[in-house]
């Protein structure tokens, strides 16, 4: 019969079975699959054939696609996807089944090596989606950051990660999801469950899909230890104020030319502001230096609350402090000038003693990515001294002139 010949001679797997599942009718490829002569497989149940624990006792009238393992007949397992049919009568009744099977060993035993060597892994791994969500992790990484695999997998690597440190996670994924890059490390810091920083290096690659396209990412994690925070430590030091943590004149000067080059794209105005307590000494001549520098902390905290998160807040020493601001306009400017200004001029309670904060607070602005930073940083000390001397004026402090 003409089907036969077909059946016979093609290379997929194939047989036909009655609906208790006995092997009625097999060809070549079947039989070079479970190592059986037609002979033997012939009146042979499918379950005789099946690993122990994929035996399926179910009906066997419906169309059916599923994974499972036969045992050869050396021994042998082998995975194998099975695809069964229903051969109707004219009256639409179940006759036979016919069934189809392809041999995925090779691909489900390296399935399962990957699942093995990602889940124990001594390092942490994951799988993330393109936008950063962890979709798969390990329990290495879990640990490290003291979440349960079921509370990662609601959150993306952003969840986690010091807000200093997110720029460059987002636009290293950027390299990958655009081709800049096939593979990326850095060093970042992770936020752990409880609270404390985690140094990790992480190496990441895409994984493309059918498309050619990134379909998800792999991510390795490496607790990089203490030392890493010790290194970071000193670094800190190295660039802010041991007493109130703002930026030092190393870093503000870098701040400085970062705004400058910025402006080179067009990107608005840069805005130096300085403002020069009006009353640290005789607060340290009355009360002591440990309650001055409560105040200057006090007065840190009051900058931080009145910029953005990516405007620079320095100390320069002794009183003087510096805010450095890209903004859109002159306008905008003046308007967080003022600001500062109001915040510095309030009552305070330092130590259980009640202080009245007062500060003259100058500006100096630029939209020329060619000024020098020493130039702006002397316009605006030179504003604040001007405004200064108003307020001794109108105080009493200073005669007029």
């Amino acid at each position: 019969m003409p089907w036969q010949r077909v059946f016979d001679q093609s290379v997929a797997a194939m047989a036909i079975l009655d609906l208790q599942g006995r092997y009625l009718y097999v060809n070549e490829a079947m039989c070079r699959l479970l190592g059986y002569s037609a002979e033997e497989l012939h009146g042979l149940n499918f379950r005789d054939v099946t690993h122990p624990e994929d035996v399926d006792e179910g009906p066997l009238e419906g169309d059916s696609v599923l994974e499972k393992r036969y045992v050869r007949s050396d021994g042998a397992v082998i995975f194998v996807l099975l695809s069964r049919s229903v051969i109707r009568d004219p009256h639409g009744r179940p006759q036979y089944l016919l069934s189809q099977a392809q041999d995925i060993t090779a691909r489900r035993e390296a399935e399962l090596l990957w699942q093995r060597s990602f889940a124990n892994a001594p390092i942490g791994m994951a799988l993330l989606d393109l936008k950063g969500v962890w979709t798969a992790v390990n329990d290495t990484l879990c640990r490290m950051l003291g979440y349960t695999r079921e509370e990662m997998l609601t959150k993306s690597f952003g969840d986690v990660t010091y807000p200093e440190d997110e720029e460059q996670g987002l636009a290293a994924l950027a390299d990958l999801l655009e081709g800049r890059k096939d593979t990326i490390s850095l060093e970042k810091r992770y936020r752990h469950k409880d609270g404390h920083p985690i140094w990790v290096l992480i190496r990441s690659t895409t994984v493309p899909g059918a498309d050619g396209l990134p379909a998800y990412l792999v991510s390795q994690y490496e607790d990089m230890g203490e030392q890493r925070l010790v290194d970071a430590h000193l670094a800190h030091l190295a660039l802010h104020d041991p007493l109130t943590g703002l930026a030092n004149r190393a870093l503000l000067s870098d701040r400085l030319d970062h705004g400058l080059q910025q402006l080179a794209r067009g990107n608005g105005v840069l805005v130096v502001i300085v403002a020069d307590l009006d009353r640290l000494k005789p607060v340290n001549d009355r009360y002591g230096h440990a309650l001055g520098d409560r105040m200057l902390t006090i007065v840190a905290e009051e900058l931080l609350s009145a910029v953005r998160s990516g405007d620079t807040v320095a100390r320069l020493g002794g009183d003087e402090f510096v805010v450095v601001s890209l903004l859109w306009d002159r306008q905008s400017a003046v308007e967080l000038r003022n600001r500062i200004a109001a915040r510095l001029d309030t009552r305070v309670l330092v130590s259980g003693v009640e202080i009245q904060l007062r500060a003259s607070v100058g500006y100096a602005t630029t939209d020329d990515p060619s000024t020098k930073p020493e130039d702006l940083l002397h316009a605006a000390d030179r504003d604040m001294y001007l405004r200064k001397r108003r307020h001794r004026r109108e105080s009493g402090d200073l005669p007029e002139r």
